[in-house]
C-alpha cells in the first residue's frame, strides 16, 4: 500500500491514466503552509458542521491512485479492487496532513512535494520527487483520544523549578508516601508513562495513544532532559518537564526530529 511502502508489482500493468494536471500544481489548487496542494474532486454529502474528519490517531478506509509527475502510475487500490485501511499518522507526511482536511465521502487530488513524500532520490523502489494522488475517503475509525495540551505548553511558568542545566519542571502530583527519597539513578531501569508536545501544542508522542509504557535504563535515553527529569522523581510522581533544545534534539536537528524546547508530562510507575 503506497503511502507506507509502494507495491512495485503494479508498475506498468493496466495503469490508470494520469490526470491532465499531473505534471504541476494548477493555478486553481489550494496550497497549505507546508506546500501541500489539493483540489476537491467530489465534495462530501454532509453539512460542514456535521462532517466527520479524521485526526492523526484515527484510522481510515480509502481508495487511492498515485502517479509521478511524468504520468507514470506507481500504485492504486482502485486497480487492485480493494480499499486500503491504515493509520492517519502511519503514512507519508503529505497524506497525514491531507487526510485530516477531508470528510467522509469526499474525493481530493493532492500534489505532495518531495519533502512531504519520500524525498528526491529515496531508493528502495520508492518514487521520488513530487507525487500526485487521487484519494477518496470512505470511513473513519476513531483511535484513542489524545491527551489535552498543557495550558503552559509555551514555556515554564514562574513557579517552575529550574536546574543548573536549564531543565524546568513542576510537580503535578506527588509520589507514593514513603518513597520520597528513593529516586532513580542514571543506571536505574525505570518504567514511565509520558506525553510530549512542541511548544506550539503539537502532540509528538504519548503512551496513552501507543500502548504499553516503556521500561528503559535512564542513561540510555536519547533526550538528556528527560533522563535528568526522571532522576528528580519518586515512584508514582507525575511531573511536567520543559526541556530546552540543548537537552532535547537541538535547534535544527533535521531528519524529521522536533526542534527547540519540548514539553513532557511524565509519570514514574516503576524503578528497578
Amino acid at each position: 500500500m503506497l503511502p507506507v511502502q509502494p507495491a512495485g508489482a503494479l508498475f506498468g500493468i493496466g495503469d490508470i491514466p494520469a490526470p491532465a494536471d499531473v505534471a504541476a500544481v494548477p493555478g486553481d489548487a489550494q496550497v497549505t503552509a507546508s506546500g501541500l496542494a489539493f483540489k476537491v474532486l467530489k465534495p462530501p454529502t454532509c453539512a460542514a458542521s456535521d462532517c466527520e474528519r479524521p485526526i492523526a490517531y484515527d484510522s481510515v478506509v480509502v481508495d487511492y491512485t498515485g502517479w509521478q509527475v511524468d504520468g507514470k502510475m506507481f500504485d492504486s487500490s482502485v486497480q487492485r479492487g480493494q480499499r486500503a485501511s491504515f493509520g492517519v499518522g502511519q503514512v507519508i507526511k503529505g497524506w497525514t496532513e491531507g487526510l485530516q482536511l477531508m470528510a467522509v465521502g469526499e474525493k481530493r487530488r493532492f500534489w505532495i512535494p518531495a519533502a512531504l513524500a519520500y524525498g528526491e532520490n529515496p531508493g528502495n523502489g520508492r518514487p521520488g520527487g513530487m507525487l500526485v494522488f487521487d484519494v477518496e475517503l470512505y470511513e473513519v475509525k476513531r483511535g484513542p483520544k489524545p491527551p489535552p495540551v498543557p495550558p503552559d505548553v509555551a514555556g515554564p511558568p514562574a513557579d517552575a523549578v529550574v536546574t543548573p542545566s536549564g531543565l524546568a519542571s513542576k510537580v503535578l502530583s506527588p509520589g507514593k508516601p514513603g518513597f520520597e527519597s528513593q529516586l532513580p539513578k542514571s543506571d536505574s531501569r525505570v518504567t514511565f508513562e509520558y506525553s510530549g508536545w512542541k511548544t506550539d501544542g503539537e502532540l509528538l508522542v504519548s503512551t496513552k495513544m501507543s500502548g504499553k509504557p516503556p521500561t528503559v535504563t535512564v542513561k540510555e535515553l536519547i533526550i538528556k532532559g528527560l533522563a535528568e527529569g526522571l532522576q528528580l522523581m519518586s515512584l508514582g510522581e507525575s511531573r511536567r518537564l520543559w526541556v530546552p533544545a540543548k537537552l532535547a534534539y537541538g535547534s535544527n536537528p533535521g531528519n524529521g526530529l522536533p526542534a527547540g524546547m519540548l514539553v513532557f508530562d511524565v509519570k514514574l510507575t516503576g524503578i528497578a
